[in-house]
């Protein structure tokens, strides 16, 4: 495999060929996973003026990881670097880079004093959006004095108070994922309006799968179904993709919920002994009896 040096990081990392793109795996810009840089805009970036790009680089790292951290899949073009840098989401001030690395701590931990282990720390700067190790450092130790965190070494924890400012960052909760699976053209303003908002009042964050592959050209439909904590497959039209994709899901250890509509005009279809749908009259009725099978799981 070849290898490459990463432009945002400096680290030295295998890259993969896809088409007009490199992918970089695992680089301090994206530790777990990987990104996607335009092959004709290596160069150019590499070329930029010293000045820009000491205030671009460090930018376009912390955005890589916040990206892939969330799971989204990241394609860098040198034109598209100043939509990334003039983004309303980039942190600029000490508290809102300090914020980020409440919200890190927050999403890979379950509970306030849930240790999470930052390595290379030296190489982690990226994750406030700050230019150097020096500026995380002060962070920290920003944090640390105001009671928000503790810290080992490289074992960090989120305190009570912590763990409140960072769930009032992320709008609340926790939500935790979950795929919507239905036959093409089944996904009516009923269900947007009463079931996938059910799903979110449960503490579940909805995503339609069908939607979900169209979008994700970098991640397989296996891969996606991994991800979920939930499942929602409605087989009121059977669909050979929504039984695959829920299958999967079932094969995997992903809670699979099946529901079907009952119609007084058609007969609900014959399934197998283990799929025992949720049969529902109505959105709003799906909604109330997902809510009563969700609270049993």
């Amino acid at each position: 495999m070849a290898r490459k040096q990463c432009l945002f990081c400096d680290g030295i990392v295998s890259i993969v060929t896809e088409g007009e793109y490199d992918r970089f795996v695992s680089c301090h810009c994206s530790p777990t996973g990987d990104y996607l840089l335009e092959r004709g805009s290596y160069n150019s970036i590499q070329a930029l003026p010293y000045q820009d790009k000491r205030q671009i680089l460090h930018v376009v790292s912390a955005y890589i990881r916040e990206m892939t951290g969330a799971g989204k899949k990241v394609r860098i073009t040198a034109e598209g670097l100043n939509d990334i840098m003039n983004s309303p989401e980039i942190p600029v001030t000490i508290e809102d880079k300090a914020g980020r690395l409440l919200l890190y701590l927050y999403k890979n931990s379950g509970a306030p004093d849930d240790p999470v282990v930052i390595r290379p720390l030296s190489h982690s700067f990226n994750l406030t959006y700050s230019p150097n190790l020096q500026e995380l450092v002060f962070i920290i130790d920003r944090l640390v004095s105001e009671g928000s965190i503790s810290r080992e070494g490289g074992t960090f924890k989120l305190t009570a108070k912590g763990w409140k400012e960072a769930e009032a960052r992320a709008g609340g909760r926790k939500l935790k994922s979950c795929s919507v699976i239905m036959p093409e053209g089944g996904l009516t303003v009923d269900w947007q309006e009463k079931v996938l908002s059910r799903l979110e009042q449960c503490g579940y964050q909805p995503h339609i799968w069908r939607e979900e592959v169209d979008a994700s050209l970098d991640i397989s439909p296996v891969e996606l179904i991994h991800e979920r904590q939930l499942v929602v497959a409605d087989v009121t039209k059977p669909s050979p993709d929504v039984y695959y994709a829920a299958g999967i899901a079932a094969g995997s250890k992903v809670p699979v919920i099946w529901t079907a509509r009952q119609s007084e005009y058609e007969p609900l279809p014959a399934h197998a002994n283990h799929i025992r749908p949720l049969v529902y009259q109505s959105a709003e009725d799906l909604a109330e009896k997902l809510q009563q099978k969700l609270l049993s799981l």
